[in-house]
């Protein structure tokens, strides 16, 4: 089934050619969205009058590029706290924003942005919510930079390059837990038990109880970023303790009634590895919510390592 989503990103050129790259991206539109006026020309638009701003439909399968992914590209393709500016272009139709038709689209969104604009002290200038509507734009803007190699793009081109990196990848899956046996290979035998297992660590004299330097927490199979030290704080209870994931995709829920006890565990939703169990008892300031992980579920990226590692897109997440 192709989903689709809506990325304002200023000028629309640049962020069609960018997303047409992406593997699992079935077609890449720029358009008019949130238009005042029905069926906005260029020329309409470049007043501002009719409040649209230039955006490009992305239809994508979801069984080959997730949309986390698509936002975390989208991310790294724009100034997050300029408004109605990106590149060269002004005007309120080069805002920023991110749009969808799915409600089932709207958690991983507000989550992210509710998070970067934390990690922003509040300056994120990406609008998001539900799409009111979107116009395509005339014919000469499509695929406007396949027709004019030379002409004019504010969207960094190393982007360009990973985008077509990750199309040779196949799947284009960003993290991917190993085979059993290569996995086993790269684990220690506690980190095997917890995370394949369910196993329990030992409490207060694990690897990250007491750590809270700035970083990201990754899940130890895949490399998926789960949990920022921004959300880590000493509830006491001996293992890591975060008051949220770094989103709400990343983690799933179970039941579970081991050791004759009713609780909520918490898996990696990509991996299917085990992490630890969620509470209630968690700082009411922060939601109320307790992710109680074990460190050898975990392997912590310290923020000065981050971009030479892989993560620079992760890094607005932390403060």
């Amino acid at each position: 089934m192709i989903k689709s989503i809506y990325l304002a990103g200023g000028c629309f050129w640049g962020t069609a050619h960018l997303f047409s790259l992406v593997p699992g991206v079935t077609d890449a539109i720029a358009g008019y969205a949130n238009s005042v006026v029905a069926n906005p020309t260029y020329q309409q638009v470049c007043t501002g009058k009719t409040e649209a701003a230039e955006t490009v439909k992305v239809d994508y399968d979801p069984d080959s590029v997730s949309l986390d992914q698509l936002i975390d590209l989208y991310l790294q393709s724009v100034d997050p706290t300029s408004l109605n500016r990106q590149g060269n272009d002004r005007g309120t139709q080069y805002r920023t924003g991110i749009y969808y038709t799915d409600p089932a689209d709207a958690p991983l969104i507000e989550s992210t942005m509710k998070l970067l604009d934390k990690s922003l002290g509040g300056r994120l200038a990406i609008e998001y919510g539900p799409l009111e509507n979107f116009y395509p734009a005339e014919e000469y803007h499509q695929d406007y930079l396949d027709k004019n190699p030379g002409g004019y793009c504010h969207v960094n081109p190393s982007l360009f390059a990973k985008a077509r990196v990750l199309r040779k990848t196949g799947q284009g899956k960003r993290f991917v837990r190993p085979d059993d046996e290569t996995l086993r290979s790269r684990l220690t035998p506690l980190q095997w038990e917890v995370t394949q297992n369910a196993a329990t660590e030992r409490p207060y004299v694990n690897e990250y109880d007491h750590r809270f330097d700035p970083g990201i927490y990754v899940d130890i199979t895949s490399g998926e970023p789960l949990f920022v030290s921004s959300d880590k704080y000493d509830s006491g209870c001996g293992w890591p303790a975060f008051t949220r994931p770094i989103s709400e995709a990343v983690v799933s829920e179970h039941t579970d009634t081991s050791h004759g006890m009713v609780r909520t565990e918490v898996r990696a939703a990509n991996s299917g590895a085990h992490l630890g169990h969620v509470f209630p008892d968690g700082p009411a300031s922060q939601g109320g919510m307790r992710y109680c992980i074990n460190s050898a579920s975990l392997r912590f990226i310290p923020l000065d390592s981050m971009a030479a590692e892989g993560y620079a897109d992760y890094i607005p997440y932390v403060k």
